[in-house]
């Protein structure tokens, strides 16, 4: 097979391993670094044909060194980025410096097989300049025939070319960000950025310096407020953000401008605010979670997006728009569910929304199989083993190690989504100290991001 070479860079083991293993498995001739300096030495030692490169690393990001490379001319193979936080304008700029893709983390082997295919087989000049990086197809949550999802576009789409914020509210999973990028992609009035913070990540040290920028030395960081200008600054779990993030938000909401940490220069705040949070934010405000004046701010409108479970009519269409896209983004091949697999479907609970759907889908398509997905099969998918009040996921044709893992995969995405989202609380309740368990989410490649949609 081919004898192409391959570096892979990334300070997590447990993927750097796996993309290794699955690379190899292909043919390629596979070399690891774990850091930036580390692969620095790698291509200097020997040229590879392409190289897959993390974001974020201990020592240097990679973008620095992906701009450190254009610029010293060592750039001469082709660059695939790899961020388990990715957003658009980072793509952007990871484009603008040269980089022929960019690949969200939990990495999708198959697409990334394909990815890697085709930036070998598309050769490399160099640069990018002057190219565009095609966007991937955003996945499809607004399908069905029901009343809700009609009334739900309508709702989404009469917010598009508006200035004033929004508010999302749902559970984990029922695609809170997605419909906010449907909105913003529908805003035929601005081109800017869409950001997206999630609340839970600042904290009362580091909140000003994330939302306002800083200036040191003449060199300028900008914040999340500067970076959203023009467009959408989107606020994952409003709820979550520290007290001294709320009243910062505040003032820069209310004086529509900022100072950067450490600068004089006042900056014009620009960027529209869509905030999701996972229920109504009247009680957050009476305990005092929520400043009463950023609420009011945050909240102008609001739209409410109901749970899976509440509009299981849609789940034909759901599947059939959700095999498509992984077949179009993912190269996997298409089937289609019959009737039989679709009722099955409509008589589950999904406490994982809208999520938990996309991953079955794909989780099926990947296990291959006839063309037509029937009930048996969906059973045996799920491995639903039924008791007197819950329902446990397990899987009897995989071996012991790898059921074990889907079993601890599943386990604490459960787990994690009845925490809502939150660590500590996780934490606790499964009898694991913090850092060991997040250890264990990355190897069992559970994205936080999405499991907190």
């Amino acid at each position: 097979m081919s004898s192409r070479t391959v570096l892979v860079v990334d300070d997590e083991p447990d993927i750097r391993n796996l993309l290794q293993e699955i690379l190899e498995d292909e043919g390629y001739a596979v070399s690891a670094a774990d850091s930036a300096s580390a692969a620095q030495q790698c291509i200097e030692e020997q040229t590879p044909d392409l190289v897959l490169l993390d974001i974020w690393m201990p020592d240097t990001d990679g973008i620095s060194l992906l701009k450190s490379w254009r610029q010293s001319g060592d750039l001469k193979f082709p660059v695939i980025m790899i961020s388990g936080h990715g957003t658009v304008e980072t793509a952007v700029e990871a484009t603008r410096h040269g980089a022929v893709d960019f690949i969200e983390k939990p990495v999708s082997l198959a697409k990334l097989l394909l990815n890697v295919e085709k930036a070998l087989a598309d050769g490399f000049e160099g640069s990018t300049q002057g190219k565009t990086a095609t966007p991937e197809r955003r996945l499809p949550l607004l399908l069905g025939d029901s009343d809700y999802v009609k009334q739900l576009q309508e709702q989404l789409e009469a917010q598009a070319n508006k200035t004033n914020s929004l508010l999302l509210i749902g559970e984990p999973g029922s695609g809170r960000v997605l419909f906010a990028q449907h909105v913003h992609d529908k805003n035929t009035q601005s081109d800017g950025p869409f950001i997206q913070l999630r609340c839970d990540t600042l904290s009362s040290a580091n909140s000003h310096r994330e939302l306002l920028g800083e200036e040191t030395s003449g060199s300028v960081s900008m914040g999340y407020l500067e970076s959203a200008a023009d467009g959408v600054l989107f606020l994952s779990d409003i709820e979550m953000l520290p007290t001294s993030a709320q009243q910062c938000l505040r003032q820069a909401i209310e004086q529509q401008g900022f100072v950067r940490v450490g600068g004089d220069v006042r900056v014009p705040f620009r960027a529209r605010l869509i905030a999701s949070s996972r229920g109504e934010l009247s009680t957050q405000v009476k305990q005092g979670v929520l400043d009463p004046a950023l609420t009011r701010l945050i909240s102008a409108e609001s739209i409410q997006i109901k749970p899976l479970r509440e509009h299981l009519e849609d789940i034909p269409a759901l599947l059939e728009g959700f095999v498509d896209w992984h077949v179009e983004e993912e190269g996997l091949t298409y089937r289609h569910f019959s009737v039989g697999a679709q009722n099955k479907l409509r008589n589950l609970d999904w406490p994982g929304n809208l999520l938990e759907l996309k991953n079955l889908v794909q989780r099926i398509l990947l296990l291959g199989g006839s063309v037509s997905i029937e009930a048996a099969e969906v059973g045996n998918a799920l491995g639903i083993v039924a008791n007197s009040d819950t329902m446990t996921l397990l899987r009897y044709d995989l071996p012991l190690r790898e059921a074990r893992a889907d079993f601890e995969r599943q386990y604490l995405i459960r787990c994690l989504t009845e925490a809502q989202g939150n660590i500590g609380d996780l934490a606790k309740h499964v009898g694991m100290e913090r850092t060991h368990l997040y250890r264990k989410l990355r190897s069992l490649n559970i994205d936080l991001d999405k499991v907190r949609e």
